[in-house]
C-alpha cells in the first residue's frame, strides 16, 4: 500500500467489474456498457472505438489490433491476431530501387493494410453480446460534436507536431492554426465520424469496402503505394494459440511471431536464473537491461512473419536456452558483446477489462509511430497506420520487407493465469520497450509484492539507440549504480511507455485496478 503522505494514485478496487484505459472518456464509456449488461469484449470495443478519436496519436481505425482474451464459461483463453499485411505487388527490390535502405517512417509507402476493424468484427461476432452498433455511439459522438483534448494527448500532439505537415489533407484536420491541438481545446472530426457510422451499420463492409475504401486506396494512390482494393478486403484477423512460461508460479501468456510477445517469455525466463535483488537497486534495473539486451537480440535474429519464415519459438520459452543466456550476464558491468538491440519509440493504446461473469480481455490497438504514417484519407478522416516501418530491408532476413507480408509486431496483450484462470490481466504501450515494459511490471508484482498501481508506477529504464534510457524520476543512487557499471544513461525525452491492469483476486473475490499516471487515463471498478 502507498505511503498516503506523499502524492500517487492509489489502486481501484471492485468485486463485480473493472475496466482500465487510458483515457477518462473510454474507461467511463467501457465500463458504461458492462453496466447496461454488456461483457467484457463488448467494453473493450466501445472503448477501442473511442479511443481511435480521442488519442488520434495513438490509435485509430486506420491501425491494427491484437488481442488475448478468456472465455470464462469455457474456461477457453485465446489469441487473435489482427495485423495487416504489405501491398500485395509491392517488393523490397522495388524500395531499393527507389533509393531506400531501410523502411520509410511516414507516407503512404509505409502504410499496411488495417487489422484493427476486421478484429473487432471478428471478435463480437465470436464474443459480443450487445448489438455492435451500440458500441460506436460514444465514438460517433466525439467525433461528430468534438471533445476536449487531454493533457498527455496534447503533450504528444506538440511533440510531433511538424510530422502532421506530411499531406496537406493531414494538417487541415490535425492542425489548428498551422499548430497541434492545445490541452482543453475541442477537436472535431466529422469525416471520421462519417467513417464510424458505416462500420456500426454495416460491419467489415463499411471500412473494407465502398466508399471509405475507395477513399483509403486513392489517397495511398497518390502517395505511391499499389495497396489495392483486393489488399484491403482480403484483411483477415485470425485466431491463434498463446504462448507460455511459467514464472514462479504464473503462466505467463503472449501472442506468437509476427508479433514479438515471445520477446517477453524470453526475457522473464532469463531473470528467473539471476540473483534475487532489491526491487529499486542499481542491480535490479542492471540485470533487466542486460537481460532484455539479449532477449531483443534473439528477437531481431529470428521474428517474422510466420507464413514466409520458420520461426523457433522453442528458443523464447525454453528454459535451458534461457539458464544458458542468464549465464552470460555479468551483475557488476555490462558486456558490450551482446550488441544493442534494434528499439523504436512508438505510441499505442492498451485497454484492459474484467466483467462480472470472469470473462477477461486486453485489447491493444495501434497505428505504431505517433500519428502513424501522418496521412489522412480526406473523405473517410482515415488517419493509417505506418506498419511498413516494422519490416527492414536486409536480404533473406526473417523480417524483410515483401509483398503480401506481415511486419514484426510490437504491440503484445498481455495476461497471466494462476490455475488456468486470468490472475493479471495487462498491457504495456510503448514500441518496442513493451516487452521490457511486460517483464518489470510482471515481476514487480510476483517477485517484489507491489500493488499493481505501485507496479506501473515505478521508474523505467529501455535501451535506445546505445543508450540506457532512464524517466526523470529515476532516483540518482541507481543513474550512479548503472553509470558505474558500464552503461551510458540519458534522461527519455518522454515518460517511457504506459500501461493498464487488473489484478485479480480469487481468494477474497476481488478486482484490483491501476492506470498509469503517464498517460490520461483511469481504471474504474465496482
Amino acid at each position: 500500500m502507498r505511503d498516503f503522505h506523499f502524492p500517487g494514485r492509489s489502486v481501484v478496487r471492485g468485486q463485480e467489474c473493472m475496466v482500465a484505459t487510458a483515457h477518462p472518456a473510454a474507461s467511463a464509456a467501457a465500463f458504461g456498457i458492462l453496466q447496461s449488461g454488456g461483457n467484457a469484449v463488448d467494453a473493450a470495443i466501445c472503448a477501442a472505438a473511442l479511443l481511435a478519436v480521442v488519442e488520434p496519436q495513438a490509435s485509430g481505425v486506420g491501425g491494427d489490433s491484437f488481442v488475448l482474451g478468456h472465455v470464462s464459461a469455457k474456461g477457453k483463453t485465446f489469441g487473435l491476431n489482427g495485423s495487416g499485411k504489405s501491398a500485395g505487388t509491392m517488393t523490397a527490390d522495388g524500395l531499393r530501387a527507389l533509393g531506400y535502405t531501410g523502411m520509410p517512417l511516414r507516407g503512404a509507402l509505409s502504410v499496411t493494410c488495417p487489422g484493427a476493424v476486421d478484429t473487432w468484427v471478428r471478435l463480437h461476432a465470436d464474443h459480443g453480446s450487445l448489438d455492435w452498433d451500440k458500441l460506436f455511439q460514444p465514438a460517433i459522438k466525439a467525433a461528430t460534436g468534438g471533445y476536449v483534448v487531454a493533457d498527455r494527448v496534447a503533450l504528444d500532439w506538440k511533440a510531433f507536431e511538424a510530422a502532421l505537415t506530411t499531406t496537406p489533407e493531414t494538417a487541415a484536420r490535425l492542425l489548428t492554426d498551422a499548430r497541434a491541438f492545445r490541452a482543453g481545446e475541442i477537436h472535431r472530426q466529422p469525416e471520421l465520424a462519417s467513417t464510424l457510422c458505416e462500420i456500426a451499420a454495416k460491419g467489415r463492409d463499411g471500412f473494407y469496402r465502398g466508399w471509405v475504401a475507395d477513399d483509403i486506396v486513392a489517397t495511398l494512390a497518390q502517395g505511391g503505394s499499389s495497396l489495392s482494393h483486393g489488399d484491403l478486403d482480403g484483411t483477415s484477423s485470425f485466431y491463434v494459440d498463446p504462448l507460455s512460461v511459467d514464472y514462479k508460479g504464473f503462466q505467463v501468456l503472449q501472442l506468437p511471431a509476427n508479433n514479438q510477445g515471445a520477446t517477453a517469455l524470453l526475457l522473464l525466463n532469463i531473470l528467473k536464473h539471476l540473483p534475487k535483488t532489491d526491487y529499486f537497486s542499481a542491480e535490479r534495473f542492471h540485470l533487466l537491461l542486460e537481460s532484455a539486451r539479449l532477449a531483443y537480440r534473439e528477437r531481431d535474429r529470428s521474428i517474422g512473419d510466420p507464413d514466409h519464415t520458420n520461426v523457433e519459438h522453442w528458443r523464447f520459452t525454453n528454459d535451458a536456452y534461457a539458464a544458458d543466456l542468464a549465464a552470460m550476464i555479468d551483475p557488476e558491468r555490462t558486456t558490450r558483446e551482446f550488441g544493442e538491440p534494434v528499439t523504436r519509440k512508438s505510441d499505442t493504446t492498451t485497454i484492459s477489462v474484467v466483467d462480472g461473469s470472469g470473462n477477461a480481455v486486453t485489447l491493444i490497438n495501434s497505428l505504431y509511430h505517433h500519428f502513424g504514417s501522418c496521412v489522412v484519407a480526406p473523405r473517410s478522416g482515415v488517419l493509417l497506420q505506418n506498419r511498413g516501418n516494422g519490416f527492414n530491408l536486409i536480404p533473406g532476413h526473417p523480417n524483410e520487407f515483401g509483398p503480401g507480408k506481415r511486419p514484426l509486431h510490437t504491440i503484445m496483450p498481455g495476461m497471466t493465469l494462476k490455475n488456468r484462470k486470468p490472475s493479471l490481466v495487462y498491457g504495456v504501450m510503448g514500441g518496442d520497450y513493451q516487452a521490457i515494459g511486460h517483464a518489470q511490471l510482471i515481476t514487480n508484482i510476483v517477485d517484489f509484492g507491489l500493488d499493481v498501481q505501485e507496479a506501473i508506477d515505478l521508474p523505467r529504464t529501455f535501451h535506445f539507440k546505445g543508450f540506457a534510457e532512464v524517466e526523470r524520476s529515476m532516483p540518482a543512487h541507481i543513474v550512479e549504480g548503472l553509470t558505474r557499471r558500464g552503461h551510458s544513461v540519458q534522461v527519455a525525452h518522454l515518460p517511457i511507455g504506459g500501461a493498464q491492469a487488473i489484478l485479480i483476486d480469487p481468494h477474497r473475490g476481488t478486482l484490483a485496478g491501476g492506470s498509469d499516471p503517464r498517460k490520461d487515463g483511469m481504471a474504474i471498478g465496482m
